[in-house]
């Protein structure tokens, strides 16, 4: 088992560094812009967190645009793999990932300190558990995909094989994102509100 996580580890190296790259240019640029971003009435401030607290979710409707826009990025980033950009843009959505993920982090943990660290971690629970492993799947299926039609040419010879494999694999992450769509929809909110009223 520790030798299969090296293994993938390994596999997903590249796209690991483009999102520490991210993370590390997010938590800079809220840094230096923390007096724009960060004003009175900028990202996460006490007027909006307060009125999050009294809403009400709709967890069906909330499940639907999740799905949607989960589903959507992800086709088209099965879309741009097997195109001669598939590589770069990878690379280029791990490290938007690894940015959005550290400006978020550094703007809570700026604005709040360690309980906006909290209130981040109760954000992206317990769906990230699963949206996380997925997307370094589904980096690593487009890569394979990338490779398989312009470095090995699988796809030119229609290897029947290299594409029931490759459906095969993108079937299981899509199943593992839906399953990730409905924790953010049906769980996640009522967690998250739970955590702002004694925030």
């Amino acid at each position: 088992m520790q030798l299969m996580g090296r293994q993938f580890l390994s596999k997903q190296r590249n796209f690991l560094v483009c999102f520490g790259a991210g993370l590390l240019l997010g938590i800079i640029v809220i840094n230096i812009g923390k007096s724009i971003l960060l004003g009175e009435t900028g990202l996460f401030d006490e007027y909006t967190l307060y009125h999050m607290k009294y809403m009400t979710v709709d967890s069906n409707a909330l499940f639907c645009y999740v799905f949607r826009k989960r589903l959507g990025r992800i086709l088209i980033l099965v879309v741009l793999s097997t195109t001669y950009l598939g590589l770069v843009a990878c690379m280029g959505a791990a490290f938007w990932y690894g940015m959005s993920a550290g400006a978020f982090l550094a703007s809570l943990s700026l604005r709040y300190g360690l309980k906006g660290i909290l209130l981040a971690l109760s954000g992206m629970f317990p769906h990230y558990l699963l949206y996380v492993p997925a997307m370094l799947f589904l980096l690593g299926w487009c890569e394979e995909l990338f490779r398989g039609i312009y470095v090995r040419g699988e796809f030119r010879a229609v290897d029947k094989g290299f594409l029931l494999k490759r459906a095969g694999g993108l079937l299981a992450i899509l199943a593992v994102f839906a399953a990730g769509c409905i924790l953010e929809g049906y769980l996640n909110p009522y967690l998250l509100l739970g955590f702002l009223r004694i925030f």
